[in-house]
C-alpha cells in the first residue's frame, strides 16, 4: 500500500509538472505571435507588453525547476520516471529562452521609426515566425504525447527556417548597400530574424528532449542545420 501511495503521489507531481510546462508553452507561443505582430505593425505598446509578459514565463520556469528538484528528492524516481522530470525541466528552460528572444524583438519595435518598410522583407519575417510557431506547437504536442516520430519531423524541419533566415539576410544586405539610410532599420530586422531563427533552435532542443525521454539516451546525429555562416559572421549575438 505504501508503494501504491508513493506511485500515486509521484503521478500527481508529474501531472502538475506537465500542466505547468503546457501553460509555459501557451505563453511562449503567444509571445512569438505578439512580438512579430508588434514588429510588423510597429505597435510600441504591444512590444512593451511582450517585454513585460516575459516575467510570467521566468516565474513559471523557476517554479517548474523547484518542483522538479523537490519531486526527485521526495520520490527518488528511477530510469524512465527520472527522465520524465529531467525532460520537463529541459523543456521549461527552452521555453523560457524562447520568451527571452520574443522579448528582444519586443524591445526593438520602438527603434523601427524609419519610413522604409519593404513588404517583401516583412512578409519573409512573418513567414519565418509562422513556421517557427508551428514547429513549437508541434514539438510541444509531441512532448505531451511522447510522440517520437512527430518530434523528429520538427527536428528535421529546422533547415527550412535557416534557409529563410539566410535569404532574408541577403535581401537586407542588398537594401543596405542600395541606400545607407536603410542600414539602421535593416540591422534591427537582422537581429529580429536571428532571434526567430534561434527560437527554431529551441524547438529542435525540445525534439531532442523527447528523443531522450523515449529512448533513454541523447541523440548522436548531427543537427540538420542550414548554412548560416554568412549570417553568423555579420551579426554578433544579442
Amino acid at each position: 500500500m505504501a508503494f501504491e501511495h508513493t506511485a500515486k503521489a509521484f503521478d500527481q507531481d508529474l501531472q502538475e509538472l506537465t500542466r505547468m510546462v503546457a501553460e509555459m508553452g501557451g505563453l511562449a507561443e503567444r509571445q512569438i505571435v505578439e512580438s512579430v505582430d508588434a514588429l510588423i505593425r510597429r505597435d510600441i505598446a504591444l512590444g512593451q507588453r511582450v517585454v513585460n509578459a516575459d516575467n510570467e514565463l521566468d516565474k513559471l520556469q523557476r517554479t517548474i525547476e523547484e518542483r522538479a528538484v523537490l519531486t526527485i528528492a521526495r520520490r527518488q524516481p528511477m530510469a524512465v520516471d527520472l527522465r520524465e522530470i529531467v525532460g520537463a525541466m529541459r523543456v521549461a528552460t527552452d521555453l523560457e529562452r524562447i520568451g527571452d528572444l520574443a522579448k528582444n524583438i519586443g524591445k526593438r519595435v520602438s527603434a523601427l521609426d524609419s519610413d522604409f518598410h519593404p513588404l517583401k522583407l516583412i512578409r519573409g519575417l512573418e513567414h519565418m515566425a509562422s513556421l517557427v510557431q508551428s514547429q513549437i506547437k508541434s514539438v510541444l504536442d509531441a512532448y505531451a504525447a511522447h510522440d517520437l516520430p512527430a518530434a523528429m519531423a520538427v527536428w528535421k524541419g529546422d533547415e527550412e527556417v535557416d534557409a529563410i533566415c539566410t535569404s532574408l539576410f541577403r535581401e537586407l544586405l542588398t537594401y543596405m548597400m542600395e541606400d545607407p539610410r536603410n542600414i539602421s532599420f535593416c540591422i534591427h530586422l537582422m537581429f529580429c530574424a536571428k532571434n526567430i531563427e534561434r527560437m527554431g533552435d529551441h524547438a529542435t532542443n525540445i525534439a531532442e528532449t523527447v528523443f531522450y525521454m523515449v529512448e533513454g539516451q541523447q541523440m548522436q546525429d548531427p543537427r540538420p542545420k542550414g548554412d548560416m555562416t554568412a549570417f553568423a559572421t555579420a551579426t554578433p549575438g544579442n
